[in-house]
């Protein structure tokens, strides 16, 4: 045998990348698989840019969502105009036979104010802001603007409306403001009866599990009993017996929501309390309480977080369903239900007012929902590549 047959064997760099790779934490293998999945991603974006809406927006804003200006109700984010030739002013009519003066930017003046009416001819005299008259001739289907002799105003420009974005109400409240504070109250409400349930869920089912026995059946018999009765109806008992508010949804959201919870943290630990590094724990004399909660829990933490998640969107339609049918947030707190609410009675006029927080709440259940099936498939050892 000769010295060359122990001489190294050249390889390359790319050679060497294929049989070496640098380790990764469980953290970091977790995160370049939910990376993997772009519907995680877009519902990742979605969720932080709807936070973000939620809790900065309303510093960008110079409307209160309390603030009203009935003048200037129902006002939509986009309009039609009519032009005063002799001025070039521009006027927009509302459903309620209002005048309201547009600048050529789409910034509203205000509203004109009305001078006579005649009965007879079916016309309204209105005063604009330099003092001249415009005409409203009601006769018509829908009602125009006219002059003095009752000569259309010729059509004007389409406006997006510079002053509020998305519109006002039936109060005359900016209606972006207020899906700022209608999205916080929605996550807050969402975070936290999660949260609550998870803790709940985790010591309940974790307890169950590991006892197991007859203290397993009669907790797991307790679960099933809450389980029989729709937990939309023990959320609305609850909720009546309870005064209207944000406190009062959290506690209702967090009295049942918790029984999912618990049966999946049961059942990741009465499939890990038999594992060896469970017997071993007992072997070195650990005591319960440390095994539950330092060496089961951890373990089941995977479906513990994807579980949690489902709960959030869940938790934010049922706001939002309690406080379209009056027992939940109390007006004039801004919430999506409350909106939904309002605007329902306007739907066929303005559909604008009940399409803009419908909308806000389905992007809200996309996005945690689509970043709860990113983390569920993160998660899963069997997906592991």
């Amino acid at each position: 045998m000769t010295a060359d047959r122990w001489a190294r064997v050249p390889s390359s760099d790319a050679e060497r990348e294929k049989i070496w790779f640098k380790p990764h934490s469980f953290a970091r293998d977790v995160w370049l698989r939910f990376t993997r999945k772009p519907a995680a991603i877009a519902g990742l974006a979605a969720a932080a840019l709807l936070i973000f809406f939620a809790i900065a927006g309303p510093m960008f804003t110079p409307y209160d969502y309390d603030k009203q200006a009935l003048s200037l109700a129902n006002i939509p984010p986009v309009f039609d105009t009519a032009r005063e030739p002799s001025s070039g002013r521009l006027f927009y009519v509302t459903g309620s036979m209002k005048v309201i003066e547009s600048d050529a930017n789409g910034n509203i003046v205000g509203q004109l104010a009305k001078i006579e009416d005649d009965f007879i001819s079916m016309r309204v005299s209105f005063e604009d802001s330099e003092g001249g008259r415009v005409y409203l001739d009601y006769s018509k289907n829908p009602a125009i603007l006219a002059d003095a002799e009752g000569e259309p105003l010729p059509a004007g420009p389409r406006l997006w409306n510079r002053s509020y974005i998305l519109g006002t109400d039936h109060l005359g409240r900016d209606i972006l403001t207020r899906l700022m504070y209608g999205t916080r109250i929605s996550l807050t409400v969402a975070f936290i009866a999660a949260t609550v349930n998870m803790v709940i869920g985790i010591l309940y089912g974790g307890i169950s599990a590991y006892l197991g026995g007859r203290a397993d059946a009669v907790m797991m018999r307790i679960v099933d009993i809450i389980s029989t009765i729709p937990l939309t109806l023990y959320v609305i008992l609850i909720k009546v017996t309870l005064s209207n508010g944000l406190s009062g949804i959290i506690i209702a959201l967090s009295s049942v929501y918790w029984v999912n919870m618990a049966r999946v943290v049961r059942g990741q630990v009465l499939s890990l309390r038999q594992q060896e590094f469970v017997l071993a724990a007992r072997t070195i004399g650990s005591s319960s309480r440390a095994i539950l909660f330092r060496h089961l829990i951890p373990n089941s933490m995977g479906p513990i977080l994807v579980t949690m998640m489902m709960l959030i969107p869940s938790a934010i339609f049922m706001e939002a369903f309690m406080s379209f049918i009056g027992i939940g947030i109390a007006p004039p707190m801004a919430s999506l239900g409350t909106m939904c609410n309002d605007a329902n009675e306007m739907f066929r006029a303005n559909p604008y007012q009940l399409f803009l927080p419908a909308l806000v709440i389905c992007l809200i259940m996309f996005a945690f929902n689509f970043v709860g099936d990113g983390l569920r498939d993160a998660l899963d050892p069997k997906l592991k590549k």
